[in-house]
């Protein structure tokens, strides 16, 4: 029988591996992760989200929107909730997410409820992936599991939004291109496009198809006619009232459905992004599935919001649990 000892160097590697695999567990997102920790914590969030949609239907669409800009923005790392300072002009106020993008209050509300029972554990960048999951569900779309263990970043600049928010008059190229820097196939790109089933629009977002689509038209031939003659009506030509919305989604602007895509299929997409999926064979098609499917589309949209929310994500000692979610620990 042999009594050979393992060398030192043996035991310092399997010792190194062994470390290494716990930091790599650690880092991991993991549903049920405040279980422990905060074991009230999604409870909450549901709780001051379900309190304001509510009072203001629109805020599911706010919350959705806020959770895809956060995490198209240097990861889902909280960086869209940052004010800004004399010094720094934040996400939130660049023209892109002001003022389209509301509920920070309730993010606030949900915070401080958090701080209140499990001082400095539950981050900003989880509450904004709880409370879009909680939108989501709240207008008649599929719940889904969300893993926490996200940390809050501490830089935002509103700087970087051009290069990363998809604008809406990107084409169909553009728009499969810039989902591919960010990890998702086109046929993501095409469900995500969804979320836009709910919710409203600012007239400066879209009026250019209105009244300046180019050089040869005023007015984009993809847009069916009487729903443009519509859109004008509510967006009279000239107008700086930044109050001015219109729904996204023409039939059911508060339900979390396929009406988006059956829009589009009557030239009724409200944005060039989201007309232009039906000029490409592959997304046209996408397009047709979804509305003769809709439940598919839920199960595809829920695994797609998860996926989106582990882009970039700061886990571990990365990053910070900001006290407040407007600005970041001194």
């Amino acid at each position: 029988m042999s009594t050979k000892k393992p060398n030192c160097m043996s035991i310092i590697l399997v010792l190194v591996l062994v470390l290494c695999q716990c930091i790599r567990l650690k880092a991991q997102l993991q549903v049920g992760f405040y279980a422990a920790s905060c074991s009230m914590a999604e409870f909450i969030v549901k709780d001051e989200v379900r309190k304001g949609v509510s009072s203001d239907k629109g805020m599911a669409a706010g919350l959705l929107r806020m959770h895809f800009h956060d995490c198209f923005v240097r990861g889902c790392d909280g960086s869209v909730l940052i004010d800004s300072t004399p010094s720094n002009t934040a996400e939130k106020d660049s023209p892109a997410n002001n003022p389209s993008l509301r509920g920070y209050e309730i993010i606030d509300n949900a915070k401080a409820r958090l701080e209140a029972s499990c001082k400095g554990v539950v981050s900003c960048a989880d509450i904004l992936a709880f409370a879009a999951r909680d939108s989501v569900e709240m207008t008649g779309g599929l719940g889904y599991d969300v893993p926490g263990g996200r940390r809050d970043g501490r830089i935002s600049l509103a700087s970087d939004i051009q290069a990363n928010l998809p604008a809406p008059t990107l084409n169909v190229n553009q728009l499969t291109q810039m989902f591919a820097n960010k990890g998702f196939t086109q046929e993501e790109m095409v469900t995500l496009s969804g979320g836009h089933t709910i919710g409203r629009s600012h007239c400066t977002s879209f009026s250019a198809r209105l009244y300046s689509f180019n050089t040869t038209v005023s007015q984009d031939p993809s847009l069916d006619p009487t729903y443009a003659t519509q859109l004008k009506q509510q967006c009279p030509q000239g107008s700086t009232n930044p109050n001015l919305v219109v729904p996204m989604d023409t039939l059911s602007p508060s339900t979390t459905d396929v009406g988006y895509y059956r829009d589009i299929l009557a030239n009724k997409g409200l944005f060039g992004s989201d007309q232009t999926l039906m000029t490409n064979t592959a997304t046209a098609n996408q397009v047709n599935q979804n509305v003769r499917n809709p439940m598919l589309w839920s199960r595809n949209f829920a695994d797609a919001m998860v996926k989106m929310g582990r882009i970039g994500v700061l886990t571990g000692n990365n990053g910070e649990i900001r006290a407040k979610c407007r600005v970041i620990n001194s």
